[in-house]
């Protein structure tokens, strides 16, 4: 049998690794992704091509559809676009009611291309629903004075309600003090220590939650899939996605485990659940033998494989082997053209809400 890494990316800066068995996929790092639970108070209903229910009923998903011959695609590129529109909706109402356009400021350090990708795609979306988008291009060497000049810019400009700063930094920088220099009031990744302590905390309420565990929850939301009560396993526990994940689930009155790198036995654990997050970075590793039959999946990797086929030479999976959980689960999001497109859809929401709240607009 071939040894497999896992990889928990519990700090920014640290991996942790723990071999297992019976699989043989390589190692890949997890991507970087950034970004209250529901959008908006009031939403509309998704397409019935899009719902986990049948037409009459609001029951959760029962693990007797798991004997479909496929589990149902909770699709996060349409519910992107529905919330996109949405939001699109709100930025007119703000502009038109108080003369306020949302304003969104990201930092680039270095010449990543996939971070490059990232800021392109962010800047592209601001575009498309009206958003104001401010853009720094820093070189790799430039020093954590100058991006902190800048961040310290945006905090007093009141045309910029949301800063951003594209993860990862150069090696030379110290990741947390730039994050923590953003203002809590600008920070919709949803990063400050602040906002993260208020998450934790039972009766009190963040500012911002971070982008990719947000959007997680509000696909389970729109997808009508009932949370309360349910066991539920998070896979990984960054501070970016595992542990804020964990902690919203708590919110939400599920009964949560976390997987990480020094869990015994993480197959059975995981096999146990109702819901499963996965955000750990090795494509593949959860396989159908680890899901409950019913079960719904949120996948949050993306991992680039070796594909001869393919024109670029590799292909995107996720975390979980997406031929094998259709299946067992009763449903389960893609990679591509899930989790990731709502992380791009949380960070304009958090972009709005904060302009909205700077101007105590409802």
């Amino acid at each position: 049998m071939v040894s497999m890494i896992f990889n928990d990316p519990s700090s920014a800066a640290a991996f942790h690794r723990l071999s297992f068995t019976r699989f043989s996929n390589g190692l890949v790092s997890l991507r970087r992704f950034v970004g209250p639970l529901h959008v908006f108070s009031n939403t509309p209903t998704l397409p019935r091509a899009l719902s986990l229910h049948a037409p009459r009923s609001s029951r959760f998903i029962t693990a007797s559809m798991a004997a479909e011959p496929s589990a149902k695609v909770i699709d996060g590129k349409s519910v992107a676009k529905q919330i996109r529109e949405e939001i699109s909706a709100e930025v007119t109402k703000l502009k038109e009611a108080i003369g306020v356009v949302p304003g969104l400021a990201v930092i680039l350090v270095g010449d990543r291309k996939d971070s490059a990708t990232y800021v392109r795609n962010k800047k592209k979306a601001c575009e498309s629903v009206g958003i104001n988008s401010f853009e720094v291009n820093l070189p790799d060497d430039a020093s954590e004075q100058e991006v902190l000049k800048y961040i310290s810019d945006f905090n007093g400009d009141p045309s910029v309600h949301g800063i951003l700063v594209q993860l990862p930094l150069p090696s030379h920088m110290n990741e947390q003090n730039i994050l923590n220099a953003v203002t809590i009031e600008k920070d919709v990744d949803g990063f400050h220590p602040l906002n993260i302590g208020h998450l934790a905390m039972r009766g009190s309420e963040p500012l911002f939650v971070p982008c990719t565990p947000k959007g997680c929850i509000e696909l389970l939301h729109r997808y009508g899939v009932d949370i309360k009560g349910k066991r539920a396993v998070v896979i990984g526990r960054s501070n970016i996605v595992g542990m804020p994940a964990a902690l919203l689930l708590q919110r939400e009155d599920a009964t949560v485990t976390i997987v990480h790198s020094r869990t015994k036995n993480p197959e059975e654990i995981t096999r146990q659940a109702d819901i499963i997050i996965s955000a750990v970075g090795q494509p593949n590793m959860v396989r159908g033998s680890w899901i409950k039959p019913g079960a719904v999946i949120i996948d949050v990797g993306i991992n680039p494989v070796e594909d001869a086929t393919s024109p670029r030479g590799y292909r995107l999976v996720g975390d979980v082997c997406y031929d094998e959980a259709c299946k067992i689960a009763a449903a389960v999001t893609p990679v591509p053209g899930g989790v990731g497109p709502m992380t791009i859809a949380m960070l304009l929401s958090n972009t709005v809400s904060s302009a909205k709240r700077a101007y105590n607009f409802n």
